[in-house]
């Protein structure tokens, strides 16, 4: 069971993110549908940490085995989606890929898991400020490379 509740007026989410980097291009997911994208990782689990999540997330969704190589921060995260308040709590980790072929991707790898409307793209680090990635105090964490980092962000 993902650690997701409805608490009054908000939806408490605790979720893990990985910053994957190659070649100066980070990996992100990004729904088609939509106009912005995010770090891949995904809702932790009941009993579960936060790496096993971001290790759990990654293999189910593009069946990459992984590695977390270091820890950024954590984000606590206040938005509204869909006419809904969150929180959420983000715990963001580096990662690699275990395997030295995956290493070497560069293309738009797709969803395994039958979700058509997912695409993990990779984007360059130096123009980070151009794409609209979310949370958007991300930008910030990644261009500083200061880290560990605890951030509050009201988007």
């Amino acid at each position: 069971m993902d650690l997701t509740l409805d608490i009054e007026d908000y939806k408490l989410n605790i979720r893990a993110a990985a910053v994957i980097i190659h070649n100066n291009k980070i990996l992100v997911h990004k729904n088609v549908r939509k106009d912005h994208c995010a770090l891949p990782g995904g809702r932790i689990a009941i009993g579960e940490n936060s790496e096993e999540t971001i290790k759990r997330e990654i293999k189910e969704e593009i069946g990459k085995e992984t590695e977390i190589i270091g820890y950024i921060g954590t984000i606590e995260n206040f938005f509204e989606m869909n006419q809904k308040k969150y929180y959420e709590i983000l715990f963001i980790h580096r990662v690699e890929f275990i395997n030295e072929e995956d290493k070497k991707i560069d293309y738009t790898i797709h969803n395994i898991e039958g979700k058509e409307y997912l695409e993990y793209e990779w984007l360059d680090v130096d123009k980070i400020k151009e794409y609209n990635i979310l949370p958007k105090c991300l930008k910030d964490i990644l261009k500083s490379q200061n880290f560990p980092v605890h951030i509050i962000n009201n988007d």
